[in-house]
């Protein structure tokens, strides 16, 4: 584990999980005092707009981030022709959602959609003005800087959606502040980043980025089109609310794993980069993410699901309810996510996006497959395809990564299963208490407690590896953050 914990990445590692638990810990926050506020229709509008938003922003960067990061010899000229490009296709996106407006307006029946859509198009060339400089602060592995500007803008666009909801603003509330959010984070880290974007163009440049981030374009999309697209047809099947529903069990399932995910993957991709003509080094660092990531996500996840029915209650209020099952069979698909996310990653690492673009086609098209068949039998069932396809995708994944590197099947099964073991002995434990108390603030706490006992109790009695590699990250932060 040393080779995760080497100094550059104590401190990568750290910070990423600032910016990423303080800024999404507050966007949660907020999300739950909003919902409070506002109708679960408001959230199904936004949310029936979020396959056209996901799609645009996946082709402003058109994979250019990764390629910028995975290139040895990059230099200013990547940089600026990077920018130059991001932005004029942010600008031809936003103008084609302008024109489209009214036809996704009809397509839902939902008339207000019109004006929404042409005002959070606004997101994509605001967010496109700060991908470069976003990129190089992660190949510096300078998270804190990120962090500072993450955290001010979450903060100062939180409020100001907090109040619209309070005034009766409703789904522009939503609107307003994810607009807010946006301006403030590119104008902050265009102040607190070094780089500036020069009048270069390099078209050599631009086709050496292009071949490597076209996959990785055309991957994402369908990635993006098929995740996305559970919104867009439980919005075309069944009510607003319903989206809300969805969205709202969504978004609870995806914290937790989404943004260890993240915080992990931010951190590991460089440093993979680094070790790419170091098969053994790169082969034992790649395993030591995996089970870190797994010894912290797979307990967070069971333990969402065990303690669904009082969290929803107690944060959202009884007029979410509907949440519970979506939120319980979510949490198990997504449980698997930093598996799925490291070994996408190794594909990316040794070049072989044609690899990781024949996975997702092939995946996508069984996740289809799946969608379709559960789609007329209701939500629930939705949700349960979701379980299905997650351990699809994890399989043919690792079929690709042993190609790349020495690491299949039985090696990452080894390695993550008594974890998953563990995590699953204590959700039994927590289901068990909390069926001993009546009222969901005591079921939560005692949940909590008796979870998080019998983790730290089974992680000491079986030995794992990861609570000595914790005692050393600790005894390093002092001095590299």
């Amino acid at each position: 584990m040393s080779l995760i914990f080497e100094n550059k990445s104590v401190a990568g590692v750290v910070w990423s999980a600032i910016e990423r638990f303080s800024v999404q810990g507050i966007q949660f926050i907020l999300g739950i005092v909003i919902a409070r506020l506002i109708n679960p229709s408001d959230y199904g509008l936004i949310a029936m707009l979020g396959i056209f938003l996901a799609i645009a922003q996946t082709f402003t960067d058109s994979g250019f981030s990764q390629a910028l990061i995975q290139k040895k010899n990059r230099n200013e000229t990547d940089f600026s022709t990077v920018f130059f490009f991001n932005f004029g296709i942010s600008v031809v996106i936003f103008l084609l959602f302008c024109l489209g407006a009214s036809g996704i307006a009809s397509f839902y029946n939902e008339p207000k959609l019109e004006l929404i859509t042409r005002w959070v198009a606004m997101n994509i060339i605001l967010t496109a003005l700060s991908i470069v400089q976003r990129t190089e602060l992660t190949i510096k592995m300078d998270f804190k800087t990120q962090a500072k500007a993450s955290l001010v803008s979450v903060v100062l666009s939180g409020i100001l959606g907090v109040t619209l909801a309070w005034l009766g603003f409703g789904v522009w509330a939503l609107v307003w502040q994810t607009l807010c959010n946006s301006l403030l984070n590119t104008i902050l880290l265009w102040i607190l980043s070094t780089w500036k974007p020069r009048l270069l163009f390099s078209w050599c440049s631009f086709k050496e980025l292009f071949s490597f981030g076209s996959k990785l374009l055309a991957s994402g999309l369908l990635h993006t089109i098929y995740t996305n697209m559970y919104s867009l047809v439980i919005g075309k099947k069944y009510t607003p609310a319903e989206v809300g529903f969805f969205n709202r069990a969504s978004t609870l399932s995806q914290f937790p794993s989404t943004n260890l995910v993240m915080i992990i993957t931010r951190v590991s991709y460089p440093t993979h980069c680094e070790l790419q003509n170091e098969p053994e080094k790169l082969r034992k660092s790649f395993i030591q993410y995996i089970r870190l990531s797994s010894f912290f996500i797979f307990p967070l996840m069971v333990a969402l699901a065990a303690l669904a029915e009082p969290l929803v209650h107690v944060l959202l209020t009884d007029k979410w309810k509907e949440v519970v099952p979506l939120l319980q069979i979510l949490c198990l698909a997504n449980m698997w996510l930093p598996v799925m996310y490291l070994n996408n990653n190794m594909l990316a690492v040794k070049g072989r996006t044609d690899f990781f673009l024949r996975a997702e086609i092939i995946k996508k098209v069984t996740g289809i497959l799946i969608m379709l068949a559960t789609l007329p039998l209701g939500v629930k069932i939705l949700c349960m395809g979701l379980v299905l396809y997650s351990i699809a995708d994890m399989g043919l994944t690792i079929y690709y990564t042993r190609k790349v590197i020495d690491c299949g099947y039985m090696v990452q099964l080894k390695n993550v299963l008594p974890i998953a073991l563990t995590a699953f002995l204590m959700g039994i434990v927590m289901i068990s208490v909390t069926k001993i108390f009546n009222g969901y603030w005591i079921q939560l706490l005692a949940g909590s407690f008796s979870g998080l006992f019998t983790y730290l109790l089974l992680v000491y009695v079986f030995r794992f590896d990861e609570t000595v590699y914790l005692k050393s990250v600790l005894n390093k932060l002092r001095k590299y953050v």
